[in-house]
């Protein structure tokens, strides 16, 4: 198993594959998108989905499940008026009435 790192104050624990994937889409960007879920057992937050630098927003709003929290984050690539290429890393809450109250 990978080595976790505990939050300070949540009790939970975040895995090598969220922090490695999370440095891969901010540096290198060869992600577009990341989807963590919580493992309520182990209190884990671990990798759901990946999502390529060819996918967009609409293809990580359809990865999100209807009946259960997630957390993304989203790497948004934008040309300004002064036509200078620039991008923004989002942080998602997905929150659906039909989840547990514990995400």
């Amino acid at each position: 198993m990978a080595m976790a790192f505990k939050m300070a104050t949540t009790g939970m624990w975040v895995t090598d594959e969220c922090r490695d994937s999370f440095m891969a889409l901010k540096w290198k960007k060869v992600h577009r998108y990341i989807v963590f879920k919580i493992d309520e057992r182990s209190r884990l937050v671990t990798v759901d989905k990946v999502g390529g630098p060819a996918e967009s927003y609409d293809d990580m709003a359809a990865s999100l499940p209807n009946d259960d929290c997630r957390y993304a984050v989203f790497d948004f690539d934008f040309v300004t008026v002064d036509n200078c290429r620039k991008s923004k890393i989002f942080f998602i809450a997905w929150f659906v009435s039909l989840s547990l109250p514990l995400c």
